[in-house]
């Protein structure tokens, strides 16, 4: 058996292909999507990818912002911008790059953008909304994931999903969001005790614990769906997931790769929830 890819970033170009059809319909309506990106600081990795992100605004239509902050700026002041972009009605989505300097709260940040802005899905009330299937913006490697799987044509009622890693960005979330789907849910982590035991049951198996290669095949299932969401940087240079890729070929039925399978996901899943939050903020005035 050798294992098809699920590649990432076709889908994710198909998906930007009809945002931006949509984002033209709602420009006509006098409505443009709005998204704010804050970063505070010089890190290359958070650098690299708030580019990747204005990039992908500005070729579906999003109406990109970017701030760039010192990294000594006070918390207060972070958390003033974020108030006033609360109530900036041409502001559709706040996104607050992490990490955050260690004199920075992220909880306090997270929790002061506006959940009906808070398009990377992080805050409580959209992560409690999510639990309980109400209206939410759901968190985007996650949401990215199912859209993957979907795109496919992969049936995920019933099947057992075991997910390795319970991070509050990708493992919890993604979990649920099988469970949404009428998956059976295995979470393993750090203290799990017979990890191959419960990975060799996966019918889909996420794999989200940010060490190059930890997964090889004996902890796959035979025709098992793979999605590997890390991203490793190897000694010479090269990106790696948290699967034993070549290995894993041999015994899955879908994979995903390292680079360009979840990575392009994430940002596809920050442009809908733009979009999503822009539509929403103007159902008063008829948008559908």
């Amino acid at each position: 058996m050798v294992a098809e890819l699920i590649k990432g970033h076709e889908i994710a170009n198909t998906k930007r292909e009809q945002m931006k059809m949509e984002v033209e319909q709602l420009s006509k309506q006098g409505i443009v999507p709005g998204l704010v990106v804050i970063i505070l600081g010089e890190d290359p990795a958070s650098q690299s990818y708030v580019r990747g992100k204005q990039k992908a605004c500005e070729k579906v239509g999003i109406d990109g912002k970017l701030i760039e902050l010192p990294e000594e700026t006070p918390e207060s002041d972070l958390l003033g911008l974020i108030d006033q972009l609360n109530n900036d009605d041409s502001c559709h989505g706040i996104l607050v790059q992490l990490p955050l300097p260690n004199h920075i709260s992220e909880k306090a940040v997270i929790e002061a953008i506006s959940p009906d802005k808070d398009v990377d899905g992080f805050h409580p009330i959209n992560i409690g909304r999510m639990m309980t299937g109400q209206r939410a913006f759901l968190p985007c490697t996650p949401f990215g994931i199912i859209e993957m799987v979907k795109a496919k044509g992969i049936e995920i009622g019933g099947k057992h999903v075991v997910i390795i890693g319970r991070s509050n960005i990708v493992g919890k979330p993604v979990g649920q969001l099988f469970l949404n789907e009428n998956a059976t849910v295995t979470y393993c982590h750090s203290r799990t005790t017979n990890m191959k035991e419960m990975t060799t049951q996966a019918d889909i198996l996420v794999v989200a614990v940010g060490r190059a290669d930890f997964i090889g095949k004996e902890f796959i299932k035979p025709g098992a769906i793979v999605i590997d969401v890390g991203v490793n940087r190897k000694e010479d240079g090269k990106l790696t997931g948290d699967v034993k890729f070549e290995e894993a070929m041999e015994i899955a039925s879908y994979i995903t790769p390292v680079p360009k399978g979840v990575g392009p996901m994430t940002i596809t899943m920050l442009l809908h929830n733009t979009i999503l939050s822009a539509k929403w903020s103007h159902q008063a005035e008829g948008v559908n």
